[in-house]
């Protein structure tokens, strides 16, 4: 937890707001470590008790990404109102000068959210700055910037975000800066079954505010960053300012190694299940971050989970380091042959996910039948439309060297084709050019549909896609109703100041984002 004073805002009238932010738990001292359980500020002489910082809201009808935009791509603001001049002005933040001029589209009313809604473009402007917005009717945008380089940081930051929430080891200033923190969670956990019995379980990612570890989750999110790493090699550096970087091997998979070595600890040593999770205890009044951790029972979700993100783990990680990568397959092979002890692999879909990367890393036949006989259930495609795990499991199919079934292939391309023309086709109805409603914030769905415009994107690249995956960057970055940056807290009007918890402190999320960052 941290304190963030953010910078009184450009726009007269968006008022003062001093916020106390909270992400992610992090490890750390408790506030009577810190002395920070007492912190107050004050403004001309007034402690803060005596002033009310509760103002209006108020957002400009101007809506533009607020981190900004890069040089060589699409570049689009919406505005909202019924009665607009027909141009618009974008002017130097610094000097206040106008410096391009565009033109402003019919508006059309949208039904959704009962308001007037228009674009303008202004893709041939790519001189490097800060600027704004303006028209003589509906005011001023917030500020935006125009940079080569605009996602890179951005991508930096998301991928850093799990290093930052590390448990079971100390971060240093060094590369965690403001959010450094002692090692926390590093005694032996029990079993919530047996608390008799204890084992370590030190180590992976905290999930939330309360520093919970969840497998099933944490295989979710490994997965997704392993599926961002392999579309896109080449992004993904070994410089990020983590412990491992320089060590010649990607941060992105030293971050996911780190979280299997974790989910390793979580294997049941005699029957190869996964357990669901290590909570902290905090029943007894510890404070969070020494609490006991209490670890729950096996869970065969989280084992078939765990053997799908295991195998596509050792798959990629064989170049780096073959004798871990083998480790994490054979835990992988247990965890299958544990699952079928209980469950029928027909009946389960996440069987078939699974089954796809195991057949991909070990091309073994057993697995291929598996897969098989899910293509003949008679709503297979149906499924592959509605379900993750079909979905998912079909584009690892796709991609393997191992002997597939051609026809098959073909019919599984052109029902991803399809799937992402829907895609594009909704967000190209949107007067915010974004797939699911722009009003209803439905993150999860804007996220999980950009990621199957990005792997359909990444096999038959497509300017279009690439643009719309853009266009819902601009989105979460402020070009929304509630013109909100939902992904950084460092402009005029964030998540921060709304409540929001912002898309990079969600680590499910912030998986999902990266893919999107990384084809851009």
């Amino acid at each position: 937890m941290f304190f963030d004073i953010k910078r009184v805002k450009r726009i007269i009238g968006a008022g003062l707001m001093v916020p106390v932010v909270g992400s992610v738990a992090a490890c750390g001292a408790s506030s009577d470590e810190t002395g920070q359980d007492n912190f107050e500020f004050s403004i001309s002489g007034l402690k803060s008790e005596d002033v009310s910082y509760e103002v209006p809201k108020q957002t400009p009808n101007i809506l533009v990404d607020q981190k900004g935009f890069k040089t060589s791509s699409e570049k689009t603001v919406v505005f909202r109102g019924e009665e607009l001049e027909g141009t618009f002005g974008i002017y130097d933040l610094d000097s206040g000068k106008l410096v391009y001029t565009g033109e402003i589209s019919k508006p059309v009313f949208n039904e959704e959210l009962g308001e007037y809604d228009s674009f303008g473009r202004f893709n041939d402007f790519d001189a490097e700055g800060s600027y704004f917005i303006r028209t003589g009717v509906v005011g001023e945008s917030y500020s935006f910037g125009i940079s080569g380089d605009y996602y890179a940081e951005i991508l930096e930051d998301a991928c850093k975000k799990y290093y930052m929430n590390r448990c079971g080891i100390a971060v240093s200033e060094n590369y965690g800066g403001g959010v450094a923190h002692s090692a926390c969670h590093t005694k032996s956990a029990r079993l919530q079954e047996d608390p008799e019995v204890q084992i370590d379980v030190t180590g992976g990612w905290h999930m939330d505010e309360q520093a919970g570890r969840d497998t099933g989750l944490g295989c979710r999110i490994a997965d997704n960053l392993l599926l961002a790493y392999e579309m896109n090699i080449d992004v993904f550096g070994d410089e990020t300012g983590i412990p491992e970087s320089g060590n010649n091997i990607p941060d992105i998979l030293d971050e996911v190694r780190y979280e299997a070595q974790w989910l390793l600890k979580m294997q049941d040593t005699r029957t190869g299940g996964i357990y669901g999770a290590a909570v902290t205890d905090t029943s007894g009044g510890s404070d969070i971050f020494t609490a006991p951790v209490v670890v729950t029972p096996v869970s065969m979700d989280a084992t078939i989970g765990f053997a799908s993100m295991m195998a596509r783990f050792s798959y990629c990680y064989q170049q780096f380091d073959p004798d871990f990568a083998t480790t994490c397959l054979k835990a992988a092979d247990r965890a299958w042959t544990c699952f079928l002890n209980n469950k029928k692999a027909i009946d389960e879909t996440a069987a078939y996910k699974a089954a796809a990367q195991l057949y991909r890393a070990t091309g073994s036949d057993t697995y291929h039948e598996v897969i098989k006989s899910f293509f003949a259930k008679s709503d297979f495609f149906e499924l592959f439309e509605n379900d993750e795990n079909i979905f998912m499991g079909s584009v690892s199919y796709m991609s393997t060297n191992q002997s597939v079934d051609r026809e098959m292939c073909e019919s599984l391309m052109k029902a991803l084709m399809k799937k992402a023309s829907g895609v594009a086709e909704r967000a190209g109805k949107s007067p915010y050019l974004v797939c699911s409603g722009a009003g209803k914030k439905d993150f999860d769905g804007l996220l999980s549909d950009m990621r199957c415009l990005t792997i359909t994107d990444h096999i038959i690249y497509n300017h279009e896609y690439t643009t719309i995956i853009e266009n819902h960057v601009h989105y979460l970055m402020g070009m929304n109703p509630e013109a909100v940056n939902y992904v950084t807290d460092d402009t005029e009007r964030t998540y921060a100041d709304t409540g929001d918890i912002g898309i990079m402190n969600d680590p499910g999320r912030d998986a999902l984002f990266i893919i999107m960052l990384s084809v851009l």
